[in-house]
């Protein structure tokens, strides 16, 4: 018997891949919509993305918007916003490097702000980015956008556009890897599972 084709090497052979490249853009494309439906256009849509890759999916979604509205220029509405220092565990990870804040040049004072971010876990980061922008100036109004939703809050926050819910436990580990960033095909890859094998919790 003539043996069959050799199968590719699994990319990620420390975890299971849940979202692929094309579900990825998939993801993007459709929160792009969602936010110009919300916003009933994006004439006043600033997006800020929260380092590392929500720095990444920022400029995706903005190319998006661009594309869906192409009066938004996507290079004067996209930004970065650092939250080191307004962070809660400070004290507990003081060598934690700061980062830097490059507001677009639209600015953020009565606009919409779009906060982006890769993976949504306790809300702890978003709190953080909150406290961020009140120090920046006075949006119109401040929206979230991230492309996994994981579970697990600690605090009473929620993403208004939402690329992927994924149900995990708190021993998983899920992990965003976008090809800019990372140097491999983007994917959302969840490892750890084998760890929690007939946990009733």
């Amino acid at each position: 018997m003539r043996p069959g084709p050799a199968l590719p090497a699994d990319p990620h052979p420390d975890g299971t891949t849940v979202l692929g490249a094309s579900d990825v853009a998939r993801a993007l494309t459709r929160i792009a919509h969602e936010i110009v439906e919300r916003a009933k256009g994006a004439d006043d849509v600033v997006l800020l993305g929260i380092p590392t890759r929500g720095v990444t999916l920022a400029h995706r979604l903005a190319e998006r918007l661009s594309a869906i509205e192409p009066a938004f220029d996507a290079a004067a509405s996209t930004g970065e916003l650092d939250v080191t220092m307004y962070r809660d565990d400070l004290r507990r990870q003081p060598t934690r490097a700061v980062g830097v804040t490059r507001l677009p040049r639209a600015g953020i004072e009565g606009r919409t702000v779009v906060l982006v971010d890769d993976v949504l876990y306790s809300g702890r980061t978003i709190r953080a980015a909150l406290d961020a922008i009140g120090d920046l100036g006075r949006p119109r109004a401040v929206r979230l956008a991230c492309l996994v939703d994981r579970g697990h809050r600690e605090l009473p926050i929620r993403p208004d556009f939402v690329g992927k819910n994924l149900p995990t436990s708190t021993s998983e580990r899920v992990r965003v890897l976008l090809s800019e960033v990372d140097g491999v095909e983007d994917a959302v890859v969840i490892s750890g599972r084998e760890d929690t094998e007939g946990d009733a919790r």
